[in-house]
């Protein structure tokens, strides 16, 4: 797989669900979650989708707000059950640069015709013990 030359410039690696990312921050301050795992307060990522890929389904146990910086990324939301369900597609781009996806909700990015980078903040912050794939 050939690095992107904004993921050269931003030191992105592969993630496992498609695209580009980097963690460029975790919050210092830590929370306890119900069933005792600890996790800091909020994490923030870049996350580059090149031009023609996708992301896979998948999801995250906290809260997730998308940041749009550069170019467009669409994404399919699924629900919240076992399994990817109804799909409301969504943009996140310069007009709508925000967008929330609700704990638990399946996700996955469509391919766009040029790269989009954005950020994603999660909170409570993010571990890949908290990662599902569809």
């Amino acid at each position: 797989m050939t690095r992107p030359a904004l993921a050269e410039a931003l030191d992105l690696q592969p993630h496992p669900e498609g695209g580009w990312y980097r963690q460029t921050w975790a919050s210092p301050e830590s929370v306890t979650l119900p069933d005792g795992r600890v996790r800091p307060t909020a994490t923030l990522i870049y996350f580059l989708l090149p031009a023609g890929e996708s992301s896979a389904w998948h999801r995250v146990s906290s809260d997730e707000v998308w940041l749009a910086h550069h170019g467009a990324v669409t994404l399919e939301l699924g629900g919240v059950g076992d399994r990817p369900g109804e799909v409301t597609a969504v943009s996140v781009d310069l007009v709508e640069p925000q967008l929330l996806v609700p704990a638990g909700t399946w996700q996955r990015t469509l391919p766009a015709p040029a790269d989009a980078l954005v950020s994603c903040l999660v909170s409570p912050g993010f571990d890949f013990d908290d990662f599902e794939m569809a």
